[in-house]
């Protein structure tokens, strides 16, 4: 479902029941002589079912397939292959909860051990949606606790969890190992508790994100006495105390914990005591990286330098939430074997990253606010030639700031970064000849996402649209599969992106394009779209009807704050039946007229139509 039309479950509804789950190759010698034997006096042996022969040998080749991609186009090429690829499925993704019914997903894939499961659109994130929408994680945990006894990895993301399925997953599942939560909501500490006390072989807890209601429960003293099976415990998105007695202890007893990473009543007092508990650790998360409030001025500090010399195999640091930098001396000795740095939380400046980022040579992954300035970014360009992706985010979000960041520093990072693949940078001002640069520098970039947060911004410096920019970036970059648009940008960039971005998957758009033609050239020229996202753009119905020919193959349409219409929204969902066409509106609005602008669509394919669960701010065509 993620990448093309084979990516999703066949719509094939296979009524012929599927081979047996147990298919091994057993001797001829068992299981197929007669009782009469031949002349020579040997049995007569019979060869068994040519169709039963080639599902085995199959079966045993599927084992070794693990994309994704790759298994959906196999279980196209007929039924046979269709039924093997099924039975040999042990991890099934979803990529939107409503295009298919747990039924009939359990029904077709019998074997599966892990679940990735995905539920609201992205733009969730950005209080665009009501938030009770829907995407229960509740169906499909009742389902799988009868059809996957075995499972032993949830993955879901912007999906409603309620303390019931939680207690559900514990109890249905006796070998249940990884949960993993990214931008959830729904649950609280109180359900977190009776999960953990009930995993007894739980390997993996990571809450990225989410929103956790805190109950009062001290849910971290619940988990099983004993030595514990914790590899990664991830709960900085929780904003509550925890009993840090009870994490100690728990740190103490997990001698496979590898991942750490604390929430923001995490002192840096108690953090050293935690990496001595635990310096096998690898990936950390630092909490507040500030003494606690109860510190007083003349205790002792403790050695926070040796604590992170002790911890030999880190590689990847975030946290800082509520950092004071006189204390980020104390990660020095770690930054030359660092892959991944995350400040996103940390406002510091450019002189304060500078002793860091002069030693993190071997970077990988940075994230970072804007705080650190053109200068920090130019340090990051100087020293950080290994760096794969890149994340500026900005402290001050609002239109009319002043953005700290620039041209200047994408120019750097384009010039010193050049093994680039992935960058997200929120900017205020920037110019075409920048970002042609980019696109000539770093040519392997997969992911481009430039955020100029003023709207409709043209080149700061020629006052022309930003067209050429993003223009050069889809003729350059080959490998380009998604990107984000933003600035001044006529009909002529969404031509530049439709002529040369075949491959591009995800594409975002905002307050951009000049007519009904600017998303025509996009759906009509980039095949691989599996994703469009648009919001306060000048398209109305007849952009909407430019892309009937490719919405079954794509996973989902927004638009929102555009000029639709409930009528041509009714179109389409009449021409397009398996095409799911939901109008949301916001939950304090009256119900529309029916000649009435549309607010919001957003449109999915499904296997099973409209769904049930829709709330009264949602109208399904």
């Amino acid at each position: 479902m993620r990448h093309n039309r084979g990516e999703q479950m066949s719509e094939d509804d296979e009524s012929q029941q599927s081979p047996p789950l147990d298919l091994e190759f057993v001797s001829n010698k068992a299981r197929n002589f007669s009782a009469t034997g031949s002349g020579s006096g040997h049995p007569e042996f019979q060869s068994p079912y040519p169709d039963q022969v080639l599902e085995n040998v199959l079966e045993n080749v599927l084992h070794f397939l693990t994309s994704r991609r790759d298994r959906n186009a196999a279980s196209l090429v007929c039924k046979s292959w269709y039924r093997v690829e099924a039975l040999t499925r042990s991890e099934l993704f979803i990529g939107n909860c409503y295009a298919v019914a747990p039924g009939r997903a359990t029904v077709r894939f019998t074997r599966v051990k892990a679940l990735h499961l995905k539920g609201k659109p992205r733009f969730a994130d950005f209080n665009l949606m009501p938030p009770y929408w829907g995407a229960h994680f509740n169906p499909w945990v009742l389902a799988m606790a009868r059809a996957y006894p075995w499972l032993e990895k949830v993955y879901l993301k912007r999906m409603s969890v309620t303390d019931d399925d939680l207690a559900t997953l514990a109890e249905s599942f006796s070998g249940f190992k990884e949960l993993v939560l990214v931008c959830c909501d729904g649950f609280g500490t109180s359900g977190l508790a009776i999960f953990v006390s009930k995993c007894r072989q739980l390997r993996v807890l990571d809450l990225i994100e989410s929103e956790v209601t805190d109950d009062e429960t001290d849910w971290i003293s619940c988990f099983p006495e004993g030595e514990s099976h914790l590899e990664s415990l991830i709960f900085d998105c929780v904003e509550c105390p925890i009993n840090f007695e009870a994490l100690e202890r728990l740190v103490a007893r997990s001698p496979s914990l590898k991942k750490l990473r604390l929430n923001r009543y995490a002192s840096i007092g108690q953090l050293y005591r935690l990496m001595s508990k635990a310096p096998q650790l690898t990936h950390l998360g630092t909490g507040s990286f500030s003494p606690s409030e109860g510190a007083g001025q003349g205790d002792q500090e403790p050695d926070y330098v040796s604590a992170f010399a002790a911890c030999r195999s880190l590689v990847c640091l975030s946290g800082f939430r509520e950092i004071i930098p006189d204390y980020l001396s104390a990660i020095y000795p770690v930054c030359a074997n660092l892959t991944s740095l995350n400040f996103s939380y940390a406002n510091i400046t450019a002189e304060q990253l500078k002793p860091i980022i002069s030693n993190c040579h071997k970077l990988q992954v940075f994230w970072v606010l804007d705080s650190i300035c053109d200068e920090g970014l130019q340090a990051v360009a100087a020293s950080c030639k290994e760096l794969r992706e890149l994340r500026v985010f900005p402290i001050d979000a609002r239109e009319d700031s002043d953005g700290p960041v620039s041209e200047v520093g994408l120019q750097a990072i384009s010039e010193g970064c050049r093994k680039l693949q992935s960058i997200l940078y929120f900017c205020q001002r920037m110019t075409n000849a920048a970002v042609i640069a980019m696109s000539k520098n770093c040519p392997d970039l997969l992911v481009f996402r430039l955020c100029i947060m003023g709207r409709l911004r043209p080149d700061v410096v020629t006052g022309e649209p930003m067209d050429d920019g993003f223009g050069a970036i889809v003729m350059n970059c080959k490998k380009l599969t998604r990107l984000a648009v933003s600035g001044l940008l006529t009909d002529k960039a969404f031509n530049y992106i439709g002529k040369y971005g075949k491959l591009i998957r995800t594409l975002s758009v905002a307050f951009a394009g000049d007519s009904d033609m600017a998303p025509k050239y996009v759906l009509e020229g980039c095949p691989q779209l599996q994703k469009l996202e648009i919001r306060d753009s000048p398209f109305g119905d007849a952009a909407l009807r430019s892309g009937l020919h490719h919405y079954y193959n794509m996973r989902f349409l927004w638009m929102s704050s555009c000029r639709l219409t409930r009528q041509g929204c009714q179109e389409i969902a009449h021409a397009m039946p398996r095409l799911v066409v939901e109008v949301i509106r916001s939950a304090d609005k009256e119900e529309m007229e029916m000649d009435d602008f549309v607010e919001t669509l957003y449109m999915y394919r499904s296997l099973e139509g409209p769904r049930i669960d829709a709330p009264k701010c949602v109208t399904i065509l």
